[in-house]
């Protein structure tokens, strides 16, 4: 059994699910520009007003009728750090 990598044609529409992070559940439509999809997405996220880069890595690829498909899997380590809001010392009594 070989494992080749679902294609879609150059200039054709593939739809990205996110998995994880702030963008979870969330569904999204690319265009390729090399007859592959991307690799990795870089979803920017406003976080307490700051544009907060999270990095996704493609995981599953499939073709569903004449539409390819591909989950991407938020990768922690290379996103942007988000600060946990237990561990800010915002004032919030004022």
């Amino acid at each position: 059994m070989t494992d080749s990598k679902p294609t879609v044609a150059e200039g054709s529409e593939y739809v990205v699910f996110f998995e994880g992070g702030p963008s979870d559940g969330r569904t999204d439509t690319r265009i390729s520009t090399n007859g592959s999809y991307d690799e990795e997405i870089v979803d920017y996220v406003l976080i307490d007003g700051l544009e907060t880069g999270f990095v996704y890595t493609a995981g599953e690829a499939k073709t569903v009728g004449e539409q390819l498909q591909v989950h991407y899997s938020l990768d922690e380590k290379d996103s942007d750090p988000v600060e946990d809001p237990e561990d800010r010392n915002d004032d919030l009594d004022n």
